[in-house]
């Protein structure tokens, strides 16, 4: 019997429009209703967790321009549907009926200012995850990051100089992330991450993240299983991409979307169908609910 779902948000649960269904949040709620825990797993920061999983329905969604608090206190009317959420690539796992962390790796202070002293030069965008905000460096970020997010972007907050902003933050940094404005700004961040064995970085081809090495999916996952007395063997994951792997070594079952990667659909159990054809709600009525 699953007694723990992990779910992937981004090209998972979200479909190519950074929509979540009906059908995707009502299947959700049913395997929650069933006993089994269901954790949203992702890469973005908590103020940028999708609205419709913070707030749950239509009607209480929010208007594009609700504060990180307003945010903060609709995933907390949500508890029905979730009460634990693995955040920025596994750095951070926050039970939000408690509002505490129960597992961090965070970058250390040091090595997260030696790498944008390192970087300052080159050409890049910067960006950061801290205390579950979502920082950008420079407005003309802010408008990308609402752009992409929309009324997910809560969080999204800008920063003069993010040099400064980790100096003098009392919270660890989550994340960092550097959008590349040109192929040789790329090859330098990749020279200089180099030099940084200590942090763990995720490319994308326009930007890429960095972690700490101790954070990832599957390290955080298998940490609330220790928290919460749950096995292996009764957990399911779901996702879409490269950074779901460490996931899917920690879960017993293993499903991947039927858009994924074909490395992650090669280490599935099972293949559900696309993030566009409510695949998550699929997988629900078919893998999960009927074990």
């Amino acid at each position: 019997m699953i007694r723990l779902f992990a779910v992937d948000m981004d090209g998972t649960c979200l479909d190519s429009r950074s929509r979540i269904t009906d059908n995707t949040i009502n299947a959700l709620r049913k395997a929650a209703a069933s006993g089994i825990i269901v954790v949203p797993t992702t890469g973005r920061s908590m103020a940028c967790l999708p609205h419709r999983l913070a707030a749950g329905t239509v009607s209480d969604m929010m208007d594009g321009v609700g504060s990180w608090r307003k945010k903060e206190e609709d995933i907390r009317k949500n508890r029905d549907l979730f009460r634990y959420v693995i955040t920025s690539n596994g750095a951070q796992i926050t039970d939000i009926k408690e509002n505490r962390a129960i597992f961090q790796k965070m970058i250390g202070k040091k090595a997260a200012l030696d790498l944008l002293n390192a970087c300052r030069n080159i050409g890049v965008g910067v960006t950061s995850h801290i205390n579950h905000e979502y920082l950008l460096q420079g407005r003309i970020l802010v408008a990308l990051g609402h752009l992409i997010y929309g009324k997910d972007a809560g969080g999204v907050r800008w920063v003069r100089d993010m040099r400064e902003t980790v100096r003098n933050t009392p919270y660890g940094i989550e994340e960092i992330q550097f959008y590349f404005m040109s192929p040789s700004s790329e090859k330098k961040v990749r020279n200089i991450l180099k030099h940084f064995p200590q942090l763990y970085s995720a490319y994308t081809g326009i930007y890429v993240e960095v972690f700490s090495s101790g954070a990832s999916k599957g390290n955080a996952l298998r940490a609330l299983q220790k928290y919460l007395g749950i096995t292996k063997e009764e957990t399911a994951a779901i996702g879409d991409g490269e950074n779901d792997l460490s996931m899917f070594r920690e879960a017993g079952l293993k499903i991947a979307m039927g858009n994924a990667v074909s490395l992650l659909k090669e280490k599935a159990d099972r293949i559900t169908a696309s993030n566009n054809q409510d695949g998550v709600a699929k997988a629900v009525e078919s893998f999960i609910l009927k074990l």
